[in-house]
């Protein structure tokens, strides 16, 4: 038997994460008025990028005030540490990140802040870079112009006129340049003056500058699906009915004569007219990509799509490489489970979850987590409203857990009195500083999440961190907190644990303000993505952390 080299007795662990803190000529404090830790530069932003949705407000900022606050620590760090920030919005852009948004913002601040502090080189490049889909090169135009007038510099005009070539073909035309967009594809193409690969793409130029401006010249040749695009709208609805979903099926399958003619299932109802057919989802269900699938359950329920295609549609939504390939967050897989209708979905949901959260490190020894429920996490976390912080938090939790030897989970919040209305009218109620989540082996992530919100564990309220440590902490091996940290004065929550206690804070929504000093022991975490969990897997082999777009090379170190 062991007597020293347990889980309990670890050896000292000095490793750092790329989050930092630093010490400020003033005090600073949490929104809440507790102690706060004042971050630097890279900290602030890199938190700020990855949970902020442009345009949104949040509990304790509005849009404006956290947008102004994004744009204001790119321009900063655009002319102070060009070459980091390179590396934040290219990575923001990509696979893991996908945050449009923010990168695109990001890049058009990042270039008007170097050229007006005089430096060149790499602009373009950064536009280029986050310009991946083919409405993007006229979404940056429209931002760009609205905040800093027509005249365009150099670096955008080459970095979107690259962006053009590589993104626009026939079918990127059909999907996005529509009347809906205010820069359309011959607005860009106007301003930019594209090169072009090859005569169709010029063609294509051509053929979107016509269209603009309504000149009554035929299609050319050598755009075959633009071709078949017009000649199955001209059709008619009746007769396009029967061409993709006849029974003779003289043109082959739907989806193929869609996919010729530069359309996909989401075109059906406008070029046919009348709702959803359990036959139209069925001809259609073959040719619809991952997300589409994950977001169209209740849409097959109600048009009583057989049990047969539904089968096949489950067992694509739980293939692990497809989950891989979709790049899901995780809590998308919750929001199709509630919105489904029927449970034939709920045991494929089951697997693309736990493939999703596949890289959560296995954890030794005794861990606590902690989920903070405050009200201000009960702030939306989606665009669509369906999700908000505290269900990420949730999840992310209660998963966290499941990989660990020995969890314990508690919601967490702060105590308060008022009034509410009951059954026997008006009446005083306290909310609970905190809850105790027993986890049942065995039992699925998403039946748990399904009984954290009926057994009331949304607690709403205030903010205690370092009570909830101070009553939950019982020599655990390490804490994980999941936190917007905005934490009340009830103590400071880095000196609430143990010194050499590891605790990881994970932050979900970027405030100015953190709850507690990062360096040795205490780390912060942003991001809801594989890299988060390759940090903690660094850190508690005793490595140092670095930023998401450097850490394949320093994993493989």
């Amino acid at each position: 038997m062991s007597k020293f080299n347990s889980t309990a007795t670890q050896s000292a662990n000095t490793a750092v994460g790329p989050i930092k803190t630093k010490a400020g000529k003033k005090p600073i404090t949490t929104h809440e008025g507790g102690d706060g830790a004042r971050r630097d530069s890279r900290s602030e932003l890199f938190l700020l990028a990855v949970s902020n949705m442009v345009g949104e407000a949040t509990a304790y900022e509005d849009a404006l005030t956290r947008d102004d606050r994004y744009r204001s620590l790119i321009r900063k760090m655009a002319v102070k540490d060009g070459e980091w920030t390179r590396g934040l919005l290219w990575w923001l852009r990509g696979p893991e990140a996908n945050l449009r948004s923010a990168s695109l913002v990001g890049a058009a601040e990042y270039v008007k802040a170097r050229l007006d502090a005089g430096i060149d080189g790499g602009n373009r490049e950064v536009i280029r870079s986050v310009l991946q889909r083919a409405d993007e090169p006229g979404e940056m135009l429209a931002y760009w112009t609205s905040n800093y007038g027509r005249r365009l510099p150099k670096p955008v005009i080459r970095g979107v006129a690259d962006a053009v070539q590589r993104l626009y073909t026939e079918y990127s035309m059909l999907k996005y340049d529509t009347s809906s967009h205010g820069w359309r594809f011959a607005d860009v193409i106007d301003l930019v003056h594209p090169f072009s690969n090859d005569k169709q793409q010029g063609d294509l130029y051509e053929h979107a500058l016509d269209r603009r401006h309504n000149r009554d010249k035929e299609i050319p040749a050598s755009l075959l699906m633009v071709r078949d695009n017009a000649a199955l709208r001209a059709m008619g609805q009746k007769r396009a009915e029967e061409f993709l979903f006849g029974a003779h099926d003289l043109h082959g399958s739907a989806a193929d004569a869609l996919a010729a003619a530069g359309m996909t299932w989401e075109a059906v109802p406008s070029l046919l007219g009348g709702a959803w057919t359990a036959k139209r989802w069925e001809a259609i269900i073959p040719s619809m990509g991952y997300m589409a699938l994950l977001r169209n359950l209740r849409n097959f329920d109600q048009a009583g799509v057989s049990n047969d295609v539904a089968t096949k549609v489950a067992a694509r939504l739980a293939d692990p490489e497809e989950v891989a390939r979709s790049r899901q967050l995780p809590m998308r897989f919750l929001s199709a489970y509630n919105a489904a209708p029927s449970l034939r979905w709920a045991w494929a949901l089951e697997q693309a979850l736990d493939a999703s959260l596949s890289n959560i490190p296995a954890l030794h020894g005794r861990t606590l987590i902690l989920t903070d429920t405050s009200s201000s996490m009960d702030d939306p976390f989606s665009k669509d409203g369906t999700l908000h912080r505290w269900d990420a938090a949730t999840v992310f939790g209660l998963a966290i857990a499941r990989r660990a030897a020995n969890a314990d989970v508690v919601s967490y919040s702060a105590e308060f009195h008022g009034y509410a209305r009951g059954p026997r009218g008006l009446g005083h109620y306290d909310i609970p500083l905190s809850k105790t989540f027993p986890t049942k082996d065995g039992e699925s992530l998403l039946k748990a999440v399904e009984r954290w919100k009926a057994g009331g564990y949304f607690l709403g309220g205030g903010t205690d961190t370092a009570g909830a440590l101070r009553a939950h902490f019982n020599g655990h091996d390490r804490v994980i907190i999941l936190t917007d940290e905005q934490a009340h004065a009830t103590g400071n929550v880095g000196r609430a644990l143990p010194e050499k206690t590891p605790l990881y804070t994970w932050n979900l929504a970027g405030y100015k303000a953190g709850h507690a000093a990062s360096g040795p022991y205490r780390h912060t975490i942003g991001g809801l993505s594989d890299a988060s969990f390759k940090l903690i897997s660094l850190l508690e082999a005793g490595r140092d952390g670095t930023w998401p777009w450097l850490m394949a090379s320093e994993v493989a170190a």
